[in-house]
């Protein structure tokens, strides 16, 4: 077990520990029918605290080979599908926390250079007997392991599209990042699922393609992963029956988004209610969500408010609702070029 490879299923292990949890194993119903196939990339966009990192952490518990997380998913929703068995910790998972990374870094040649290495220290670590063909060159030595092994491979890449917040207006920097996942990730054998989470959706950058090879299940189109990511309000009304509380006033508080048919509720917000909640029954729902962070999109927005947007923004406030049209390809750099792109972007980040 290592800190990249098979990186075991701790973290999954503190979330059933919580205070709160609410099982989403649904998901890996999902993954492990996508897996080896066409649509094994899956890329899941949603705003900050709606249980991206759980959901990954999930995932690298269910696939990992460094551990055995029988005992974990024991009496949740997976256990009693058909392909629970058989995938459960059957592969080499690759778990990688960009803003990790990012954080111990300068510049993106540095950045992926530390990528690379820290990947291909757990890969010579656990299989030293390989025959490697370029013990430098990531993909190969990916490939070589898959080959001389046959256990394919499971990437989950955590807050994936950090590096387009820090680097917004650097494209070189933003297309080699682009070319190390393209390299990483498209048209290899060795990989039978790749998840990636983000705020934003992956779109065009610069001169480089998307990374196309992905289905994208974003704020604007959450397809058949709408209930996995934020809590339903059927999961709501369970939390409401155990702390006591009155559907309806959770609702008006934190009913924030409509997918189809499912009302989807950000989950922080009911979390944090929640657990004031166990520490004081008298107490009242407050924007926890909004309160996590300096909010600086919204600074943005507010700052380039003309008459017109001002005019709407207190049309909200008074309970009144507007229309826009959402543009879900907008990339970092874009984001202050317009009114409507930051409108969007109000969206699309929650």
């Amino acid at each position: 077990m290592g800190g990249y490879l098979n990186p075991g299923n701790e973290k999954f292990g503190e979330a059933l520990n919580s205070q709160i949890y609410v099982d989403k194993t649904g998901l890996i119903e999902y993954t492990n029918r996508v897996m080896y196939s066409n649509q094994k990339y899956v890329c899941v966009s949603r705003p900050r605290r709606f249980g991206k990192s759980m959901a990954a952490n999930m995932l690298a518990a269910y696939y990992s080979r460094g551990c055995d997380s029988r005992e974990l998913f024991q009496g949740l929703k997976i256990s009693r599908t058909d392909a629970y068995e058989k995938k459960l910790n059957q592969y080499n998972t690759i778990f990688l926390n960009m803003q990790e990374f990012l954080s111990q870094t300068s510049s993106m040649e540095e950045m992926l250079r530390l990528v690379k290495k820290s990947v291909l220290w757990d890969l010579f670590f656990e299989y030293p007997d390989i025959n490697y063909f370029d013990k430098e060159n990531f993909s190969r030595a990916m490939q070589d392991v898959y080959q001389q092994t046959k256990c394919p491979f499971v990437i989950i890449i955590d807050k994936w599209d950090c590096i387009f917040r820090e680097y917004r207006e650097n494209h070189e920097a933003q297309e080699q990042y682009l070319d190390f996942l393209r390299d990483f990730l498209k048209d290899k054998a060795y990989i039978h699922l790749a998840y990636m989470t983000g705020i934003l959706p992956i779109k065009k950058y610069g001169t480089h393609s998307a990374l196309n090879m992905f289905d994208e299940f974003s704020m604007t189109n959450p397809g058949p992963l709408a209930e996995f990511v934020g809590f339903t309000e059927e999961e709501v009304a369970v939390l409401c029956k155990q702390y006591g509380r009155n559907l309806s006033e959770l609702k008006e508080w934190y009913d924030g988004y409509h997918f189809g048919n499912t009302d989807i509720y950000c989950p922080w917000d009911v979390i944090q209610y929640c657990k004031s909640l166990y520490l004081d029954a008298a107490a009242k729902p407050q924007d926890f969500w909004s309160n996590s962070s300096g909010n600086a999109i919204v600074r943005r927005f507010i700052d380039k408010a003309d008459i017109s947007t001002k005019n709407e923004i207190e049309c909200l406030i008074a309970g009144e609702s507007i229309e826009k049209d959402v543009v879900p390809e907008l990339t970092y750099d874009e984001l202050d070029k317009s009114i409507e792109n930051l409108w969007s972007v109000l969206f699309t980040t929650g």
